[in-house]
């Protein structure tokens, strides 16, 4: 793997293209610089954002009005290096040629460099924003160092939180986002906090952050097909498994996977790449550093999606189940919080901030604390299902992308298309699906 550049010339497309929210916003409203907008966003996604924009533009917002903070979830800030005016800040993730030239290592924790954060992932966050101001809300990001413990980055958040009072505040968090929330509250008097609303959030783990550590993850082999000098499993051994936040996202608790301590280095298979035993220890702290929930909570999960619920260790490898009971990337039974309501929509894990069903329940939750736009149960059932193995995921995204070569398009899906997890055919067990099939023969025969 090639060594961190710290070159303060090193500068790409991506380092002159981080516009803060406020500048795409002001450009978006004002039909600028159309054809740098189009080519990042995409055709639909630039009209979809400028029409909002110039709606959260026209609408006026009162001095009463409740001030809302957007958190992301891990991977949705963007983080890099700063530099001195006038070179813009060196953004390190993402950066696909940063990538590409082995520079991922410099987010190796113990900090091999120092790496802010930098705004968020704008793709994923900005519709979401420009909806809740079209709405008549004071919407502001807090963008975070998403590697560090959730204690540590819920520090951040608190005192943000707390240099808002006494306005009326609220936050919508996504994915880890969540946590980060809980965390902050965890920390501070926030009776100025009116609601916390939580999408896709992993209350007790996520076996994407397992499949991370494995090398198995489809991001991380995504980004391994980038980076022309590492394998998925180098950048899991060296780059990801030093993550704290990672291991605070494993599955534990009511998660907890059957006859297997997740937490415990020894539940592991032996095979590489291997969790770091100290941070699975210190990862056992965080259900003590979380609010506990309250009225204010709210929750929407995401279902009906190929999500990864179970799993086993078979010799030098795990074996995971894929259901439809989750949002494919956080299982329904890890998005739901005990007496807390949950509303359910059938959208993937990094659609749920830019659908629009999505953004008009939040609008409601935060006026009136529910919503009738999303049902709060889940209609569909788990009982179909497939089996993966770590080997099995390690086939697929093995060849390298020359991203030079790559049209404008090209390069468009495969940042959109990098938290999408792979696609494997569920079916019902043989004695579901005999039962299936004698049901229908059976009303078939009571039609006629």
């Amino acid at each position: 793997m090639l060594a961190s550049d710290p070159s303060q010339d090193h500068i790409t497309p991506y380092d002159r293209f981080a516009w803060s929210d406020h500048q795409v916003e002001a450009w978006l409203a004002r039909g600028l610089h159309r054809r740098a907008l189009t080519d990042y966003f995409g055709p639909l996604e630039y009209r979809t954002l400028a029409a909002l924009a110039r709606r959260a533009r026209a609408r006026r917002v009162g001095g009463g009005a409740v001030h809302v903070l957007i958190v992301p979830g891990i991977m949705g800030s963007q983080l890099g290096i700063t530099r001195a005016a006038p070179l813009p800040n060196d953004i390190l993730w993402l950066d696909p040629l940063d990538v590409q030239r082995g520079r991922l290592v410099a987010l190796r924790m113990p900090d091999a460099a120092p790496i802010v954060p930098l705004g968020v992932v704008l793709f994923s966050y900005l519709r979401l924003k420009l909806y809740l101001r079209a709405h008549g809300y004071r919407v502001e990001f807090h963008d975070y160092d998403w590697r560090v413990p959730l204690a540590q980055a819920g520090q951040q958040l608190a005192r943000r939180v707390q240099a808002l009072r006494p306005a009326r505040v609220a936050i919508v968090a996504h994915s880890m986002g969540g946590l980060v929330a809980r965390a902050a509250l965890g920390l501070i008097s926030a009776s100025h906090v009116e609601r916390l609303l939580m999408l896709g959030t992993p209350q007790c783990g996520s076996f994407a952050a397992v499949q991370a550590l494995r090398g198995s993850y489809a991001v991380v082999r995504k980004l391994a097909q980038l980076a022309q000098q590492s394998s998925a499993e180098s950048l899991a051994s060296e780059v990801f498994s030093s993550f704290p936040s990672l291991y605070e996202l494993l599955p534990s608790g009511s998660c907890k996977v059957s006859g297997l301590d997740l937490l415990d280095a020894r539940a592991w298979p032996a095979a590489a790449p291997l969790p770091q035993p100290a941070l699975l220890a210190a990862a056992r702290r965080l259900p003590q550093q979380l609010a506990a929930p309250d009225e204010r909570f709210a929750v929407i999960a995401g279902v009906g999606e190929e999500t990864v619920t179970a799993l086993r260790r078979r010799g030098k490898e795990f074996v995971y189940t894929l259901t439809r009971a989750g949002d494919g990337t956080v299982p329904l039974a890890s998005a739901q919080l005990p007496g807390v309501r949950c509303f359910c929509a059938q959208v993937a894990h990094s659609d749920l901030t830019r659908h629009p069903v999505v953004a008009a329940a939040v609008v409601d939750l935060l006026r009136t604390g529910s919503t009738r736009r999303l049902p709060t149960r889940w209609a569909g059932t788990a009982r179909a299902r497939a089996e993966v193995s770590d080997a099995e995921l390690r086939r697929l995204h093995a060849h390298k992308v020359d991203w030079a070569a790559l049209t404008a398009q090209q390069r468009r899906l495969f940042l959109a298309n990098l938290n999408e997890p792979p696609h494997v055919r569920l079916r019902l067990p043989r004695s579901a699906a005999r039962g299936q099939r004698a049901s229908a023969r059976r009303g078939a025969r009571q039609r006629h």
